[in-house]
């Protein structure tokens, strides 16, 4: 395609090439976001900046250095360089109005500096009941000790969250939908009552990406990705992000500087080259997980399946008005049975691996047991529940390693 897309320079912030890319297309923008000139230096990729420190002509100009803001520029290697700057710029390019994105070493780290950037001791948050184990586990346990409180809601309750706000209460974190039920929340209802009531929202937001549901056009402030997933998409890399509305980066960028979060140049390398075919990827493994859940729709031994895009999956409507389309991760409940022909069912599956996380080209089962990370809610199922990350494997093959698997749970259960 010749040189690389001249976008307007910021400060971190990349509201001149937002200008310029908002209209194309999601394949066009994953190919083209982030790669300013002056991060390429010519070439298609920006190179692998490795450097802890960076070098001044003189003390005067060292000096000079730490009086300024040092975001995009060289100063030390913890703030970063053109590797990770290139791809904190693409991310911010896919979510039309953002200021500026963060990028962090994990999606666990990106969500607890994100929660960290708007809460203080003595303020509550209330936090989906849905949410991921690890952001439970940071709310009860880290946020406890610092004198924060939090306060568990139904994913389900849309602008009756307006009913839980108290004179504490500073944020609303959301998950959407939720990564073991995958409810889907009415985000548009919720920030709404958040933004009359002078409250911060956050969205984990690493099911769909921008690419599906653009976070901050429905209302989001704070937007988090675990680009160890969809992002990096090959399983190779560990790497959180999270982009701001305006008015909401340069509390975030100082709080990530002060608990001094930086990515590796290597993994925001491998996360930028992923980014490249994420657009393809993602439709991809969305038809092939909505082709899956279908047919699992049809077997006796399930007794439900939960997809967002499937009628009678909680939040469904809400889905069908505010999302692009399918990703690859879903669950299904089987009929009846207990762990051992559910373990039955997964352990002899030959090509869904047996792992945590999602989102890369192989496809994963792992047994869930979403009731041990529930307070407000109790989902009641008629079964053990299976979840599913769909790769890029022939769907029809896929199919054929599930038939076997429910052929050997359907023996073990009797």
């Amino acid at each position: 395609m010749g040189r690389g897309p001249h976008h307007a320079q910021g400060n971190g912030s990349s509201h001149g090439a937002d200008r310029v890319t908002k209209q194309r297309g999601d394949r066009t923008r994953v190919v083209t976001a982030g790669r300013r000139a002056e991060w390429t230096q010519g070439v298609v990729n920006p190179p692998v900046w490795r450097a802890s420190t960076h070098l001044y002509e003189s003390v005067a100009d060292l000096r000079a250095a730490g009086g300024r803001d040092t975001h995009h520029r060289l100063f030390y290697g913890r703030r970063g360089a053109p590797t990770q700057w290139s791809l904190a710029d693409a991310l911010t390019e896919l979510e039309p109005g953002a200021e500026g994105t963060f990028l962090y070493p994990s999606g666990v780290a990106a969500v607890a500096a994100a929660l960290l950037s708007v809460l203080q001791p003595g303020d509550e948050l209330l936090c989906v009941d849905s949410a991921y184990d690890p952001t439970r586990s940071l709310a009860t346990g880290l946020l406890r000790r610092l004198g924060i409180t939090t306060r568990f809601y139904d994913p389900l309750i849309g602008a009756d969250i307006a009913d839980l706000i108290g004179p504490a209460t500073r944020a609303i974190l959301l998950e959407s939908p939720g990564s073991l039920t995958f409810e889907v929340q009415d985000v548009p209802a919720i920030t709404a009552v958040a933004r009359a009531r002078g409250l911060v929202t956050l969205l984990d937001n690493s099911w769909a990406t921008p690419l599906l549901f653009p976070a901050i056009r429905n209302g989001v402030d704070l937007t988090i990705l675990a680009g160890t997933k969809y992002v990096g998409g090959h399983s190779d890399v560990m790497l959180g992000a999270v982009t701001a509305a305006p008015g909401h980066f340069a509390r975030l960028r100082d709080t990530s500087f002060q608990l001094g979060q930086v990515a590796s140049p290597d993994d925001a390398w491998l996360a930028a080259r992923g980014l490249r075919t994420m657009a393809l990827r993602l439709a991809e493994q969305g038809r092939s997980a909505l082709a899956i859940a279908r047919w699992l729709e049809q077997q006796p031994e399930v007794a439900r399946v939960l997809h967002p895009a499937l009628p009678g999956s909680p939040g469904h409507a809400t889905f069908m008005r505010d999302f692009a389309g399918p990703a690859g991760l879903f669950a299904f409940v089987l009929n009846g049975g207990d762990e051992a022909a559910r373990a039955a069912l997964i352990d002899g599956l030959e090509l869904f691996g047996i792992g945590y996380s999602w989102g890369g080209f192989e496809s994963l089962a792992i047994p869930v047991d979403p009731a041990r990370y529930r307070t407000a809610t109790s989902p009641d199922f008629a079964g053990p529940l299976v979840r599913l990350s769909i790769g890029l494997e022939d769907s029809d093959d896929l199919i054929a390693d599930l038939a076997a698997g429910l052929a050997r749970f359907r023996a073990v259960r009797g």
